[in-house]
């Protein structure tokens, strides 16, 4: 249950302590739930690799307070990293930087850059600034599952672990993740900041094709998202609905505000736009409705739309 008031702020300085005691905390962001530790203890960022059983080659995003902060964890900040950080700060945007010595290479998978946002959210903000550490937190969901969006799915995954209630979180996808270090910046995962936003500030911006290897930036290479039973993803309605009639088991459908052409079948709405879709996504794919499959429709890739193909397809079981 969410709390407020003095209950929140004793719950607050409680996951404080944790955090500074090395221990593991699920909090808040704009984006989804992070399970998060001091990104200045090695032995700390082990414990969220062995909680969520993440490999340990993909790197983990730190959570700064200000700029302050950043400077602590960074090694140098470029000019168009200001620009963007100015422009998108506190919210959804991971910048990848040069690391600084203070941060232990457990937390950048051996990698000389580090992935650093301030995140948009008070809780989450609130928690840096009491614990008085940059805080390295990934998704705070069992490695592979779909990232949680509310503090009861944090919950399902790890209910031995401390979780700040702060209520339905408001993107539901997680942030975009840039790189600016180079002659050309390039988005290495699509997010809550859309291509067209970055573009506004940045018109050279674009987005890397594939990974090849160790991934250079959280949430670029594994299987994600995937939900506990099958997820087929259809690029047309009538194909989709071809497809349920010919399964004799029954199904959950999830679209966009379609429901008069699914009659019959039980759907998950997942909203009339690209912003509620995102919103209701990972919520949608941990439903605990009756069915022996998920079948999802496309969304048009522009604007959110596309972080949210690019978590369809990597959860699929198939595209058709």
């Amino acid at each position: 249950m969410r709390t407020t008031g003095a209950t929140a702020r004793a719950q607050l300085r409680r996951a404080a302590a944790i955090i500074r005691r090395g221990g593991i905390v699920g909090f808040p962001t704009e984006t989804v739930y992070g399970l998060g530790a001091n990104a200045l203890s090695a032995d700390a960022v082990r414990g969220i690799f062995r909680a969520k059983g993440r490999p340990a080659d993909n790197p983990l995003i730190v959570h700064v307070a200000d700029e302050r902060m950043l400077d602590d964890v960074a090694a140098a900040v470029p000019p168009t990293a200001r620009l963007l950080l100015r422009r998108f700060w506190p919210g959804p945007l991971t910048i990848l930087f040069e690391r600084s010595p203070h941060i232990p290479e457990i937390v950048t998978a051996g990698l000389p850059t580090v992935a650093v946002r301030i995140p948009d959210h008070p809780v989450a903000l609130a928690l840096i600034r009491e614990a008085g550490v940059p805080i390295a937190a990934p998704s705070a969901n069992r490695s592979g599952r779909p990232s949680p969006t509310s503090a009861a799915h944090v919950r399902e995954d790890f209910p031995k672990v401390m979780v700040l209630d702060g209520g339905p979180t408001r993107h539901g996808v997680e942030s975009t993740v840039i790189d600016v270090r180079g002659a050309r910046p390039m988005v290495l995962r699509l997010g809550a900041i859309t291509l067209e936003q970055l573009r506004g500030v940045l018109p050279r911006i674009t987005v890397a094709a594939g990974v090849a290897g160790a991934p250079s930036s959280p949430g670029q290479k594994y299987l994600h998202y995937s939900p506990s039973r099958p997820l087929f993803v259809f690029r047309r309605k009538e194909t989709l609905l071809r497809y349920a009639k010919g399964l004799r088991r029954p199904v959950i459908l999830c679209a966009s505000g379609q429901k008069r052409h699914f009659k019959g079948y039980t759907t998950v709405d997942l909203g009339a736009n690209a912003d509620e879709i995102a919103h209701n996504l990972f919520a949608a794919l941990r439903t605990k409705m009756r069915g022996d499959c998920l079948l999802v429709l496309a969304v048009q890739k522009k604007g959110k739309g596309r972080a949210v193909m690019d978590r369809l397809e990597r959860a699929a079981t198939k595209v058709l």
